[in-house]
């Protein structure tokens, strides 16, 4: 019985210190920058550190903000993920992502920008609706 417990007490323990992303759930987390409430499924950002404390931001340049700040590069982050445009409510990889800026982007703290997670389907939403593409590199520099 006492290995079964033990046993038990240490899978929740390790569950408890997970890494892994967790959904954003619109209308209830909150941003951790501006403070704002997370309404939009097409915008929104997270932030993992190696230790699995998780950082939710309602826009890109909030959680790029956060990353330039002093608490932010004190920090080594496991996941950095923003919200797909194109299928809300799925976050992907913001290092992999392409991004595009446009007025037409009426983001929460407007940054203007939205992720694709593929190239061509960038080069065929900005051929339809306008924009500057911008990289992961171009991006970080931009909302310093």
């Amino acid at each position: 019985m006492n290995r079964l417990l033990i046993a038990l007490i240490s899978l929740m323990v390790l569950a408890a210190c997970s890494t892994d992303p967790r959904p954003i759930v619109l209308g209830q987390d909150a941003c951790h920058h501006c403070k704002m409430t997370l309404m939009d499924p097409k915008f929104g950002a997270e932030l993992v550190t190696e230790k699995g404390k998780i950082f939710i931001f309602d826009d890109v340049n909030c959680m790029l903000g956060y990353m330039d700040s002093q608490k932010g590069k004190s920090q080594v982050f496991k996941h950095v993920l923003v919200m797909d445009y194109l299928n809300p409510g799925t976050l992907i990889d913001a290092n992999i992502a392409h991004y595009l800026k446009s007025p037409e982007f009426k983001t929460p703290m407007a940054s203007e920008v939205v992720a694709f997670p593929d190239y061509q389907l960038l080069k065929e939403y900005k051929a339809k609706n306008g924009g500057v593409y911008l990289a992961w590199g171009e991006l970080t520099t931009q909302f310093k």
